[in-house]
């Protein structure tokens, strides 16, 4: 069993950056391929950027491409999303995932999921 804690969320303009963060409990978390999901009001579940077990292989949706940036710690736990220049359309629900299948970009094959961090872009 794997739980899964976002933080990092919060209230940027345009053109700004967050850093949303997701520590993972448990001794095996090397062995999950994590990723980043989100979820804006009224529409589905989307997948955003997702990273290998040992980090030296990432995916990114299109939209995010050259703006946002997935890495993991895995002596930490830690999987990260650094995410600038954001636009509004960015704006929704951030969850985190794991899984131990690559690539993790498809909603219905996710083990875990965190319970999602807030972020909202707007001037």
């Amino acid at each position: 069993q794997v739980q899964l804690v976002e933080s990092g969320g919060g209230l940027v303009q345009p053109g700004g950056s967050l850093r949303l963060s997701c520590a993972a409990s448990g001794r095996t978390f090397s062995s999950y391929v994590m990723g980043w999901f989100r979820q804006a009001p009224g529409k589905e579940r989307e997948f955003v950027a997702s990273i290998n077990w040992s980090g030296g292989n990432t995916l990114y949706t299109d939209s995010v491409k050259g703006r946002f940036t997935i890495s993991r710690d895995n002596a930490k736990n830690t999987v990260y999303l650094q995410m600038n220049s954001l636009k509004p359309e960015d704006a929704a629900v951030y969850y985190c995932a794991g899984d131990r299948r690559w690539p993790l970009s498809i909603v219905t094959i996710v083990t875990y999921w965190g319970q999602g961090t807030q972020v909202t872009v707007s001037s």
